[in-house]
Parts: structure tokens; C-alpha cells; sequence
């Protein structure tokens, strides 16, 4: 409990004084340098004339620097980000749901439905090995595994493509990712 005439420093700021008033939930203080400024209790920490002369001895480094320090030098956290190129950040999402392909498909067969999503597989395939787009995610969903297995045919003829499951957290179970291997000399 801070009372007037205490000695306190300002545990956010570099500012150390004497307690001349308290009011309420607000405490006055004059600095060293003569200023009258208002804290909240909490924002103070009472010390005496002794700590405030020698306040890096050993005794008083304990209670009154660590409680600074932990105030003035949050810990921060290292990170190490690679650079990548705009190249690599994109993903080529393609959805092969037969609605989104066609508006007429109710009136296909099912082995004409596959056929149209194989063939716009093919074609994304294509363009992003021409265009050389690294990534690229088929949507397929989830189903009897019909088209997957299709997909995973397809892809499996291509030596610069490499399959997997998408992002299970984005695309849950129904999305294959694929990775084409950039060859430099093309």
C-alpha cells in the first residue's frame, strides 16, 4: 500500500518520484525532474531513497530490476521466415464437382460425368506444367473414391508430378495436392 511521501518508480516508463497525493484509485506523484503526474496504484512500485541511489547492488537486484526488466524487455519470440517467391505462394485450386464444370449435367451419364472431370483434370494438369505453376489442388470430394482413384491414375503418368492429400484442415478428405517438379532447363 503506497502512502504519501513514498518513493516509488513506474514500472511501464523510466520514471521514478515522490507520492505528494492519492485520491481514490489515482496517485500523484512529482517526479525527479519536478513534473506532477497521475498513475493508478498499479502502475507503481514503492521503493526507498537507498534503492533508488544504488539500484543495481545485488540485494535490490532481485526484487525491484527483475520486476523492471520483466516490464521493460518482453521476451521475445524468434522467427525464421524463408523467402519465397509469389510463384510458390500461389495454389491452383481446381474444383471438379460436376456442377461446377457443367449446368447441364442431369441429363450425362455417369461414365460421361468422370470423362468431363478427367479431361478438365488433364487440361489444369497440363496448363500448369506449360506455365509452370508448382502446386496445384483438385477438389474432388469425397464420394465412392471413384474420380480419386482416377485422379491418382492420371497423375502417376506425369514423372514430374507428385500426389497427396491436401490440407485436411482446408479441404477436409475430398482434395488431392499435387507438386510438379520444375525442371530449369525448360
Amino acid at each position: 500500500m503506497l502512502s504519501k511521501g513514498d518513493y516509488v518508480q513506474v514500472l511501464d516508463e523510466n520514471e521514478e518520484g515522490v507520492v505528494i497525493n492519492i485520491i481514490g484509485d489515482e496517485v500523484t506523484i512529482e517526479s525527479k525532474d519536478g513534473f506532477v503526474l497521475t498513475y493508478k496504484p498499479n502502475e507503481l512500485l514503492k521503493i526507498g531513497k537507498e534503492d533508488e541511489v544504488d539500484i543495481r547492488s545485488a540485494s535490490t537486484r532481485s526484487s525491484v530490476s527483475e520486476a523492471l526488466q520483466d516490464k521493460v524487455d518482453p521476451k521475445k519470440r524468434s522467427f525464421t521466415k524463408e523467402k519465397r517467391s509469389r510463384k510458390d505462394e500461389f495454389i491452383l485450386e481446381v474444383d471438379l464437382h460436376i456442377e461446377k464444370l457443367t449446368n447441364d449435367y442431369r441429363r450425362m451419364e455417369k461414365h460421361d460425368m468422370l470423362n468431363l472431370q478427367l479431361d478438365t483434370a488433364r487440361g489444369q494438369l497440363e496448363f500448369a506444367i506449360r506455365n509452370r505453376i508448382p502446386r496445384i489442388v483438385f477438389i474432388h470430394g469425397v464420394g465412392e473414391g471413384v474420380l480419386k482413384a482416377e485422379l491418382e491414375f492420371l497423375f502417376s503418368r506425369y514423372s514430374e508430378v507428385v500426389a497427396e492429400d491436401a490440407n485436411y484442415q482446408k479441404y477436409g478428405l475430398g482434395a488431392t495436392q499435387i507438386y510438379i517438379k520444375q525442371n530449369p532447363n525448360r
